[in-house]
């Protein structure tokens, strides 16, 4: 990355003018409206970078920037590493199953050499912010837990039978703290979808001021930025509870975008109404999921 500037490159040019002409560091900087030590600065890449008034008359903005401000023994947009399709990522990403973890990988598969996963997942989100502009959420601890199904199913044989029957993912994460609750339900049907919640309350310990369903049949009859109608039965739990239903907006949701913090490869701890073929796989399951799944040190909710 190239170093830090505070002067535009007009400035630059009528510092270097005004250095030729021997006025002081102090008068240049109360000229420009700078720090004395900001013009020592540049005046200092400029000796460097053998820079004097008259500057070239073919010397642009950017070739003057650049030799003023990248670091020697690196071009100006030039990474040392292979770099991977960023603009192909955020679409890949938009897939069932994957996250930066998955794309990271298939990225060092075809370049053993490159970046590790953290600068991989840093250059990805510094190109990220450059497509599009977003609205940053602050969520106060244990204001808000957004709900949903995750949209893949895990398959449980039946030990006895050997049936093979596929279980939804119900998923729950706490806005402040991202702590997760995931467990496997046979349909996305009202009576799952309220028993998820009452085992959700439970695993949390308490209740949130308000529950943000991804507006869900089972729960959200019809969707609406002002007036959203609610499932009679969803409210009435809501009610028993003393919590709020906020669905979230249909259009280009956002405000459910702390599920996406719930990585899809995270195994759950499964806990439906079938015992006979579920119990196993929970005792399997939920001391491991204990493990990873854990409110942060500094904060709860």
């Amino acid at each position: 990355m190239p170093a830090k500037r505070e002067l535009t490159m007009r400035q630059i040019r009528q510092m270097l003018r005004l250095a030729r002409d021997g006025v002081s560091a102090r008068e240049i900087g109360r000229t420009l409206g700078v720090a004395r030590s900001t013009i020592q600065d540049n005046l200092k890449r400029a000796s460097t970078a053998g820079l004097a008034w008259p500057l070239a008359g073919d010397l642009t903005d950017a070739v003057l920037e650049q030799r003023l401000f990248a670091h020697a023994g690196v071009r100006r947009g030039f990474r040392r590493r292979a770099e991977p399709d960023w603009a192909s990522l955020p679409c890949e990403l938009k897939r069932p199953g994957v996250n930066l973890m998955v794309l990271w990988e298939e990225y060092r598969a075809v370049h053993p050499e490159g970046y590790g996963c953290s600068r991989f997942c840093d250059l990805f989100r510094e190109f990220e912010r450059r497509l599009s502009p977003t609205m940053r959420q602050d969520h106060p601890a244990g204001d808000k837990v957004f709900v949903d199904y995750s949209g893949k199913k895990i398959m449980i044989v039946d030990r006895a039978t050997g049936v093979v029957r596929d279980a939804e993912i119900f998923v729950a994460v706490l806005g402040a703290s991202n702590y997760t609750y995931a467990e496997a339900t046979w349909t996305q049907t009202l009576p799952d979808w309220i028993e998820a919640h009452v085992r959700m309350f439970r695993f949390f310990g308490g209740v949130p001021r308000l529950v943000v369903p991804d507006n869900l049949k089972s729960g959200v009859h019809r969707a609406s930025f002002y007036d959203p109608e609610i499932n009679r039965s969803y409210g009435m739990m809501a009610s028993h509870y003393g919590i709020g239903i906020l669905p979230a907006r249909k259009a280009r949701n956002k405000a459910s975008g702390s599920r996406s913090a719930f990585c899809p490869d995270l195994y759950w701890s499964l806990s439906v109404a079938d015992q006979s073929m579920l119990k196993p796989a929970r005792r399997a399951s939920s001391a491991w999921i204990s493990m990873i799944v854990r409110p942060l040190p500094s904060r709860n909710g």
